[in-house]
C-alpha cells in the first residue's frame, strides 16, 4: 500500500515538472501524500491556481444576499455571543436554511436552492499565502497589498472574515482558518489522521429555487465532524470548526422538476452556548438549549469525517 502511494505521489511530482512546477500540482502532490485514499473534491480542485498569483487576485460580494436571488445563504459561522444583530434584510423564510431535527423525515417538503459557489477567490500556494499578513492589526497593510480602499464594502468583508477567524470559539468548539489547500489538509490530518471522507452537496440542478421532497435513505454519517466554510476574501480562506454535539447527515431529495440531490446537513444538539440573537433562533422561534437545530450547507462547504 505504501509503495502504491509513493508511485502516485511520484507521478504527480513528475507531472509538476513537465508543466513548469505548477503550484496547483504541487498542492495536489501534498494532498496525495497526506490523504492518498481520499479523492480531491472537484470544488477544491477548482480553487487551485498558479504560483504567480499575487496582489491582483480578487473576490466577489453580493449586493443582494437574499436566498431567492440565488446568492449564497449567509447562515454564518459565528455562534459566539457578540453584538451582531439579526440581518432583517435577508428573507430566510423564502427558502429552508434552518429547521428542527424533528423535520428531518421522509416526505417532508422544503424549498431549497443548491447554490453554486459565487466566490471567485482561489487558493494561493502555502508559501505565498503565508507571506501575506492575516490579522486585524495588519488590516491596513493587507488592504494596501490588494489595492482595496479602506472604506469599501470589500474592506468591510475582509475585516469581518479576519475577525471571525481570530474570535475565540464557543464552549465545545475547536476552530481554525486554513489559508491554503495544504493548511486545510493539515487541519484535517491533525484531527482525524489520514483516513477520512468528505461530504458535500450533490445536486443535478443548481441555482434554481424549487420545492424538494425528502426521500427515504437519510444517513447519519458521523458525529462532531470538521465543517469547513469558504469565506469571502481575496484568496481562498476556509473557516474550519468542530462543535461538540453535532451530527452530519446525507439527505436524499427530489425536486418538483424531477431532479435529484443529496444534501449535506448538520444538526446541532447543544445550542445553549450560542448567541441568543443567532439567526437560527430568529427563524425557528426557539431559544438556546432548545430542540436540535439543523441546517443545509452552501455547496462549497466541505464536511470531513473519519473513514
Amino acid at each position: 500500500m505504501e509503495f502504491h502511494i509513493i508511485l502516485r505521489v511520484f507521478a504527480l511530482f513528475f507531472c509538476a515538472i513537465l508543466k513548469g512546477s505548477s503550484a496547483s500540482l504541487w498542492a495536489e502532490v501534498y494532498w496525495q501524500s497526506m490523504l492518498a485514499s481520499t479523492p480531491l473534491p472537484k470544488a477544491l480542485q477548482e480553487l487551485l491556481q498558479p504560483a504567480n498569483a499575487g496582489s491582483n487576485v480578487s473576490f466577489s460580494y453580493e449586493k443582494d444576499e437574499t436566498p431567492q436571488s440565488g446568492a449564497r445563504v449567509g447562515y454564518g459561522v459565528g455562534y459566539w455571543p457578540d453584538k451582531r444583530e439579526f440581518d432583517k434584510n435577508v428573507v430566510y423564510n423564502e427558502t429552508t436554511v434552518y429547521f428542527i431535527y424533528d423535520d428531518l423525515i421522509p416526505n417532508k417538503k422544503m424549498t431549497l436552492i443548491f447554490t453554486k459557489s459565487m466566490e471567485n477567490s482561489n487558493f494561493l500556494p502555502r508559501k505565498l499565502a503565508q507571506s501575506i499578513p492575516f490579522s486585524s492589526n495588519k488590516l491596513p497593510n493587507i488592504l494596501k497589498h490588494f489595492s482595496i480602499q479602506p472604506t469599501s464594502k470589500k474592506a468591510q468583508i475582509m475585516k469581518q472574515t479576519i475577525e471571525e477567524c481570530e474570535a475565540p470559539g464557543i464552549k465545545g468548539e475547536e476552530k481554525k482558518c486554513a489559508t491554503s489547500l495544504e493548511s486545510l489538509v493539515d487541519i484535517v490530518v491533525l484531527k482525524y489522521g489520514k483516513n477520512v471522507r468528505t461530504l458535500m452537496n450533490e445536486a443535478e440542478e443548481e441555482n434554481k429555487k424549487q420545492e424538494y421532497t425528502v426521500l427515504e435513505g437519510i444517513k447519519m454519517m458521523g458525529e462532531n465532524p470538521i465543517v469547513c466554510h469558504k469565506e469571502r476574501y481575496p484568496f481562498a480562506i476556509y473557516y474550519c470548526h468542530t462543535i461538540m454535539g453535532t451530527k452530519a447527515y446525507m439527505v436524499p431529495l427530489v425536486g418538483d422538476d424531477g431532479s435529484k440531490a443529496k444534501a449535506a446537513v448538520v444538526c446541532h444538539t447543544k445550542t445553549s452556548a450560542w448567541n441568543p440573537q443567532h439567526v437560527a433562533f430568529q427563524v425557528l422561534k426557539v431559544k438556546p438549549g432548545g430542540p436540535p437545530v439543523c441546517h443545509f450547507l452552501n455547496s462549497d462547504t466541505i464536511v470531513w469525517i473519519p473513514n
